[in-house]
């Protein structure tokens, strides 16, 4: 959660300008030496993103806290991801600005008229018939501004037929806004599963918030040690990096109905096309694509 407002108060935001490879890799420092949460914004023109967090009372920036972020920095750029030191902006903000600050780049979302995604200080009203999540951002990925994620999203809302009784397996789940999501369109027999005890906690807490607990089974699991024997699915979306959709194919595959949707996202574009190899080496064809600035999607089923 974002640390409690002091009225009054000074705040700091700091900043880093990104490149989108190297987006979670300052991400993961930023938590790491910071303990709050962090904001990614993407301009759309540039498509050049921007990692934040705001800092108070006992986390206040300091001439240590710099300098320990300037190495972690170097140490990201000799890994060959590209993030320059030099971008480092630590801007003093009053309390309302804080808040506002924070609230500006978490939008509400639409997915069709089938689907809204907000934040709880949004005041947006669904149209009639439309599902409403609601996600603050946190420290799990997954609010629906990514591009992977809302291609995600607009598969489930793609692929829900209503007069159906259809399964949803969400890989990766992250905040849970996937296997939320999915209660909330109507999908029964919903599982997710996360790497991260942290995230499958988060995930616990938001489904409960959005009164879906009971309808979705979220636990801890690795995809690389996923058992090849267990429940198949009508629908799976698996949000991850290229290297784990390659090493978790076979078990992925093991999870998907014979006429099964499979929804693959999360992927950098240079490395897209040896994801599609690989499954369609294994009998998939690419339903639908798409690109947005470094990241590919596609939804596949073996019909």
């Amino acid at each position: 959660m974002k640390p409690a407002l002091t009225k009054g108060a000074w705040w700091w935001k700091i900043s880093v300008k990104t490149s989108p490879e190297a987006e979670e890799a300052v991400v993961e420092l930023f938590q790491r030496l910071f303990e709050e949460l962090c904001s990614v914004y993407t301009d759309a023109a540039t498509c050049a993103m921007t990692v934040s967090t705001y800092l108070a009372g006992r986390s206040q920036w300091s001439a240590s806290k710099r300098a320990r972020l300037l190495d972690g920095l170097r140490k990201i750029r000799a890994c060959g991801l590209d993030v320059d030191a030099r971008t480092i902006s630590a801007q003093r903000l009053r309390r309302e600005d804080w808040a506002e600050s924070w609230k500006r780049h978490f939008q509400p979302i639409e997915i069709g008229s089938a689907l809204l995604i907000k934040p709880s200080w949004s005041r947006r009203r669904p149209h009639r018939g439309q599902a409403v999540v609601t996600l603050d951002p946190g420290l799990s990925f997954g609010t629906g501004q990514h591009p992977t994620t809302r291609f995600c999203l607009e598969q489930l809302v793609r692929y829900r037929r209503h007069h159906q009784r259809q399964s949803v397996l969400d890989i990766g789940t992250g905040s849970g806004i996937l296997a939320i999501a999915a209660a909330k369109l109507g999908y029964q027999a919903v599982e997710g599963f996360d790497f991260d005890p942290v995230a499958v906690r988060i995930a616990r807490a938001n489904a409960r918030r959005n009164g879906v607990a009971r309808h979705v089974g979220l636990s801890c699991q690795d995809v690389t040690r996923l058992p090849l024997v267990g429940e198949k699915h009508d629908l799976i979306c698996a949000n991850l990096v290229a290297e784990l959709l390659v090493a978790g194919k076979r078990r992925i595959l093991a999870r998907l109905k014979r006429d099964g949707i499979l929804v693959l996202a999360g992927i950098l574009g240079s490395e897209f096309e040896g994801v599609r190899a690989a499954y369609e080496n294994s009998g998939l064809k690419v339903l639908s694509r798409a690109a947005e600035q470094e990241w590919e999607s596609a939804a596949f089923t073996a019909n």
